[in-house]
């Protein structure tokens, strides 16, 4: 079910997924459990979940992938599993897509911000390559880059993902500084807008962050400095604990009634991160269609 950005585009918005980690530990996945691991110990809930924002209007889902690369595992018992685990959440998410959605590869940070120097780029060069190579290999039709912080490690990522020629999507987290608009390394909408359009991302995005209605400002800022489209897919605000889990008090109904604006500030891809499931993107898919019947 390959398509082409313009094919995607020619309906825009694009309603794409909501969140894999936090609707997996609603399932009975552990605090500090990897999500990815369930690709082969508990696949079938992953697919149900894939299915549901399937069903519930999401026309991009992503493989649940955002920790199969090899730095990421590193502290798990899961660092020679890195191809099962990317082939594994490739077949579960086209098998939940049936032909109903198209299913790009998701693609996280390392969590190795202070690996610089040449020999550290080197390898977060080829954990990167292993993993988007994996992906790529089993049938993917487009990469997303995301939750990234750090231009440069997005970069080496991007490169690794352009080289397989599959439309490529980078998105980075702003939730810090004053105005709460800046990645974690400082990284402002603008300067991430233009280094990834010229290292050659297809579309730029944000994601994650601190909730919907402060990603209207960086959408706009975004817009802005790139020709590019835009991706936004924020969390459902920030947790609060209660009895020792993290509860997001945003409702579908709420977050919803922000995509318009998302979608006047430049959105042209909108879904959801931490917090949110498939009822927030049945109200986002909703919203989209009344949007394009304007």
């Amino acid at each position: 079910m390959n398509v082409t950005l313009d094919e995607l585009l020619s309906h825009a918005p694009v309603v794409t997924d909501g969140a894999m980690g936090s609707e997996l530990q609603a399932r009975g996945l552990e605090s500090g459990e990897c999500p990815d691991a369930w690709n082969l110990a508990r696949p079938a809930a992953v697919e149900e979940l894939a299915r549901a924002y399937v069903e519930a209007g999401s026309e991009i889902i992503l493989t649940n992938t955002f920790r199969s690369n090899r730095l990421a595992l590193e502290h798990t018992r899961l660092t020679d599993k890195v191809e099962e685990l990317n082939l594994a959440g490739v077949e579960i998410a086209r098998r939940a897509a049936a032909g109903r959605a198209h299913v790009f590869g998701c693609v996280g940070p390392s969590g190795k911000l202070l690996m610089i120097g040449e020999t550290g780029e080197d390898e977060l060069q080829r954990a990167f390559a292993e993993q988007i190579q994996t992906l790529a290999t089993a049938g993917v039709e487009g990469l997303v880059i995301e939750t990234m912080t750090d231009l440069d490690e997005a970069k080496l990522a991007l490169a690794a993902a352009r080289a397989t020629g599959l439309p490529v999507v980078a998105s980075m987290v702003f939730d810090t500084g004053k105005n709460k608009d800046r990645t974690m390394t400082g990284i402002t909408p603008e300067q991430a807008a233009k280094d990834l359009t010229e290292a050659g991302a297809d579309v730029i995005g944000a994601n994650c962050g601190y909730g919907i209605a402060g990603y209207i400002s960086v959408c706009q800022r975004l817009r802005a400095s790139t020709p590019r489209p835009i991706w936004i897919k924020p969390n459902a605000g920030l947790p609060e604990m209660v009895d020792g889990k993290a509860v997001y008090k945003t409702t579908p109904e709420a977050f919803a009634g922000f995509i318009p604006a998302l979608l006047q500030a430049g959105a042209s891809f909108v879904g959801g991160c931490c917090g949110t499931n498939p009822d927030f993107i049945r109200a986002v898919a909703e919203t989209a269609r009344r949007w394009r019947r304007r």
